[in-house]
């Protein structure tokens, strides 16, 4: 895991009221604490969280495995350091020697009062279940019962004998004030010709088969409740604030230089005493026009000499904050019809506005050259559309507005069915 860590700090008495409240929480007596850091997170609010993250082994061992790994049974759990609530605790190899949490695990409602009492929510007023299998138990977070974007969630494990082996709290949940509170009034005839529009043909691979389909499929869109907006999926899934761009990246002349990425560091030395005062993490920070600015033209630098005959292929979708680096994220103006697109990721020097390194998914993409091709679509759209039809969703939803820095009432236009345009046949989308 890339986190911002303290290796060996100085241990506070906060600290180490933390360690003991957690020793005492899982029933960790048979346990010591071989490692504790610190690191910090911006959720999507731009709120700087601290976690104190603690590994504590079973008496009995006294090292880590040969390869650096944590042998079965010990304890990894993590706690928010002001709001005193546990984010994860993990027991690997589910194999826990605590004298902890247990809980009866055929009572879901057992599960649910605990989660309550840990993490101050409300069940189907917070979080709601979503699913559930022999004992493990997946619930998402909800404004009165309506999902939220970015979604949150809440996971349990228990073993055979009940005992909690797995936990984790992931994203936020909004509370009410958070949210533009109105009657959800839309339906799928208001908006069908935006539906028709989002019913693409695109080519789909299965791995198991090593053959990419033809497929009709929705591409998933929120719509406002006032039908005004969209908001594409590809500005929720990141779950960090951005600054949208949308900056067509052009040039007449290249520029014939070699680029040598270089290492990026994503270590930030945290103190006690920074942790304790809850300081602001420097990705909290909001991306000034200036640095918007000069983020384009060293995007525009570094394309000109790695991507020297693309000028005007690419688009700068978003800017963020990442360890202490602007990301900037693009994608390609003109896709081929592949479900899993183009997409480039560059790290930029917040000081000297220098590009440091980057990521292309162009050699992932690659693979898919070597599967069976897509056979040569039979089926029209609009035949395609009346097909699936019945099986297309639009659910509320409350969406994050980074911008706005509320939630805003949406529709969910998706389907889990597509369309295969050779045969005609209906596929779940999740079986490929």
């Amino acid at each position: 895991m890339n986190k911002n860590v303290q290796r060996g700090m100085n241990v506070s008495e906060e600290i180490k009221e933390l360690i003991h409240f957690t020793k005492q929480k899982f029933g960790l007596d048979h346990y010591y604490l071989k490692n504790d850091e610190l690191y910090r997170q911006v959720n999507i609010f731009n709120e700087t969280v601290y976690i104190l993250s603690m590994e504590w082994f079973p008496n009995h061992i006294p090292d880590r495995e040969d390869d650096g790994s944590n042998p079965d049974g010990v304890a990894v759990i993590e706690i928010d350091v002001h709001r005193k609530q546990f984010r994860s605790v993990i027991f690997v190899g589910e194999k826990s020697f605590a004298d902890g949490i247990a809980f009866d695990h055929d009572d879901v409602n057992e599960v649910i009062n605990w989660i309550e009492q840990e993490t101050k929510l409300t069940y189907e007023t917070n979080f709601r279940i979503n699913r559930s299998v022999e004992r493990e138990y997946y619930f998402i977070t909800c404004i009165d019962g309506v999902p939220v974007s970015p979604t949150g969630s809440i996971e349990i494990k228990l073993d055979h004998k009940g005992k909690l082996i797995f936990f984790s709290v992931v994203g936020e949940c909004p509370s009410k004030d958070m949210i533009q509170e109105e009657p959800y009034t839309l339906s799928l005839e208001q908006i069908e010709d935006l539906t028709k529009k989002q019913l693409k043909l695109t080519e789909l691979p299965s791995f198991e088969q090593e053959k990419i389909f033809s497929i009709y499929a929705l591409e998933e869109i929120y719509v406002t409740n006032d039908r005004q907006t969209t908001i594409p999926f590809e500005f929720i899934v990141d779950e960090k604030a951005f600054v949208k761009m949308n900056q067509t990246i052009k040039w007449d002349t290249p520029i014939y230089q070699s680029f040598e990425g270089k290492e990026i560091e994503l270590i930030d030395n945290i103190t006690v005493e920074q942790a304790l005062a809850c300081e602001p993490s420097p990705d909290s920070f909001p991306i000034e026009i200036t640095e918007k600015e000069k983020s384009i033209v060293a995007v525009e630098n570094f394309l000109r000499k790695v991507y020297q005959n693309d000028s005007g292929k690419w688009q700068m979708k978003t800017l963020h904050r990442d360890h202490g680096y602007i990301y900037a994220t693009l994608r390609l103006q003109h896709q081929d019809h592949r479900m899993i697109r183009r997409k480039l990721t560059i790290m930029i020097d917040p000081d000297r506005f220098e590009v440091l390194n980057f990521a292309d998914n162009k050699m992932f993409l690659e693979m898919f050259d070597e599967f069976q091709p897509p056979a040569k679509a039979t089926i029209k759209q609009e035949n395609a559309y009346e097909k699936l039809k019945e099986y297309i969703e639009l659910d509320p939803c409350y969406v994050y507005d980074f911008e706005q820095m509320e939630y805003i009432l949406c529709g969910k236009l998706d389907c889990q069915y597509g369309l295969d345009a050779l045969t005609g046949e209906m596929i779940v989308l999740d079986d490929l």
